[in-house]
């Protein structure tokens, strides 16, 4: 395994629209990042992961981009984007941007000119086709409902969206399509920006023909899922790439890939294969949705079906691929409201789901407010919620299929996309400190007890925990290059692993629930000495063989 330094380092997502507004317009903005550059700096993170600041009109917040190489107008300008970037190298904190390429807005000039007629030479930059039987070419179900085809008048034909009908997808089969992604590509690294972490990059490639989904139940639009991911040219289009770019810059690169196996991921981030550094996978994401339903139809968690999933992913990439590491991010609910407790043991478990995640093989992701704590949250009215996804399905749900509002809004405290798009909370004054003026979406009521400055201030706090994490990673290689090994496989409370390097072993033992349980470890390995490195308990001098976890506890040695 050779050593990298984004192996090494830990990424902290910022989501710019919630982080931090400087100007009172209830909007986050680069200059709000600026402002704050020194408490990422205290907090220890190597690499900032940018959510999209590229001009759009925001029909996705900022996924669905109508200029590649502008700076949205609510976000500041390219000066500000360039003081950024050297304000964050300054603190030896890297930056990577989101590439979103799949897809762009319908409002970009690509697909402006690919509408005016069939013969324009950008109709090819997109995907278009001639109705079926007087319906859309497949019955595909787009990912924020409805069809994936948006049919135009002007040509008489269809256009294929997996996502927002204003987020046509791109045709990657189109060389020269490729090349201007390219072109884009570097535009930001001449820059000097660290890599790319790449939305859906495994929906680029189509099979052809675009068949139709299976449909046993006769539903007006189905999943093509198995058509669109990980498609024939993936490994092809992604080997390009890096040919044409990336193997020519000292960078960072993360594919988000639904739908995508361990098998897929070793492709993907294989060292001798030159694709990607690692994957986003959500296999562990989907744990608490019901079999073959989608994520608003929920259940609980069974932690053996987390370990299971998580312990096959560190085994299967243990030899030449790499993982990341994640719990939250800008399409996830908040760790603690999900899998923790956020009332009465909050900030233990918060501090327990850090430990378990962070000293796993691969990258971690911290993604804002994380480190704080930050929950999930229950607006009363559906008016009250942003998000496309959430607002698309209450809807779809309500209106036409005649759902329970209640049941539906159950599913969104639990799951929508908006429970991470709350305000950053950085004090207990008005709108958290995020803005002086209104916030675009409502900030989360408990702000007076969770927030930054209180965190700070209390050397206890989930922040402090999360510092010390970062700095055990720095100070151990086991922590970072170290083999995976899972105990207690089948243990309904208790996740516990071994990490191996040479000879030293490091000992994760953690609680996923308010029970007391005993642990003991049947067939320890023989060691002269042992380190205590870090728990969210006081903890006194014990045989590390056997001993008594409290509710939510985590703890961590390491033997030599």
């Amino acid at each position: 395994m050779t050593r990298n330094w984004w192996k090494e380092a830990v990424v902290y997502q910022i989501y710019p629209r919630s982080f931090k507004d400087s100007n009172g317009d209830g909007i986050g903005d680069i200059k709000g990042i600026i402002e704050k550059l020194d408490y990422l700096k205290e907090l220890g993170v190597d690499v900032v992961w940018l959510s999209p600041v590229y001009k759009s009109p925001n029909d996705d917040n900022g996924y669905d981009i109508s200029d590649y190489r502008r700076i949205m107008d609510e976000f500041g300008t390219m000066g500000d984007w360039e003081e950024m970037l050297e304000e964050m190298h300054k603190r030896g904190i890297k930056l990577i941007m989101d590439l979103v390429v799949n897809h762009s807005s319908d409002e970009h000039e690509w697909f402006v000119e690919s509408k005016k007629s069939k013969d324009n030479p950008y109709r090819d930059y997109y995907i278009w086709r001639p109705g079926k039987n007087g319906k859309e070419p497949n019955n595909w179900e787009a990912a924020f409902s409805g069809s994936v085809w948006e049919y135009d008048e002007q040509t008489e034909e269809y256009f294929l969206h997996l996502f927002s009908k204003k987020q046509p997808d791109l045709n990657w089969e189109h060389p020269k399509l490729r090349q201007e992604v390219y072109d884009m590509m570097k535009f930001w690294l001449d820059k000097g920006i660290d890599g790319f972490r790449m939305d859906v990059i495994n929906f680029i490639s189509k099979v052809e023909g675009l068949p139709d989904g299976e449909n046993p139940d006769g539903k007006k639009y189905v999943s093509g899922h198995q058509y669109f991911m990980n498609g024939p040219r993936i490994h092809e289009f992604l080997q390009e790439m890096n040919q044409e770019v990336l193997r020519k810059y000292d960078i960072m690169t993360v594919g988000e890939m639904p739908g995508v196996t361990p098998e897929q991921g070793k492709l993907y981030t294989g060292e001798e294969r030159k694709e990607l550094n690692m994957v986003f996978q959500f296999e562990h994401m989907d744990l608490d949705t019901q079999p073959g339903k989608n994520k608003w139809h929920l259940k609980p968690l069974d932690l053996r079906d987390l370990k299971q999933s998580l312990g096959k992913w560190q085994s299967e990439l243990e030899d030449g691929g790499w993982n990341s590491l994640y719990w939250n991010n800008h399409d996830q609910p908040r760790i603690v409201s999900r899998w923790g407790d956020d009332k009465e043991y909050h900030e233990t478990s918060a501090k327990m789901l850090a430990t378990c995640l962070h000293m796993m093989k691969g990258t971690p992701y911290i993604y804002q407010g994380e480190e704080l704590g930050m929950t999930n949250v229950r607006f009363n009215n559906i008016e009250d919620y942003k998000d496309i996804e959430t607002i698309n399905m209450y809807n779809e749900r309500v209106h036409e299929y005649g759902d329970n509002p209640e049941e539906i809004m159950t599913s969104i405290y639990t799951k929508g996309r908006d429970n991470a798009r709350t305000p950053v909370q950085w004090n207990d004054q008005e709108n958290a400190g995020f803005t002086e003026g209104t916030p675009w979406i409502k900030v989360n009521p408990n702000y007076k007890e969770i927030n930054a400055q209180k965190a700070m201030e209390n050397d206890h706090s989930i922040f402090h925990y999360y510092k010390k994490l970062i700095q055990l990673r720095k100070q151990h290689d086991i922590i970072v290059y170290g083999s995976f090994e899972m105990l207690y496989e089948d243990h309904e409370e208790i996740f516990a692993y071994t990490r191996t390097l040479h000879d030293d072993k490091l000992l994760v033992v953690t609680n996923f629930s308010g029970n007391k349980h005993d642990f003991n470890w049947t067939n320890p390995p023989e060691y002269n000495n042992q380190e205590f490195l870090i728990s969210n308990y006081e903890v006194k001098d014990v045989d590390v063989t056997n001993f008594t976890l409290q509710p939510w506890e985590a703890r961590v040695y390491k033997l030599k």
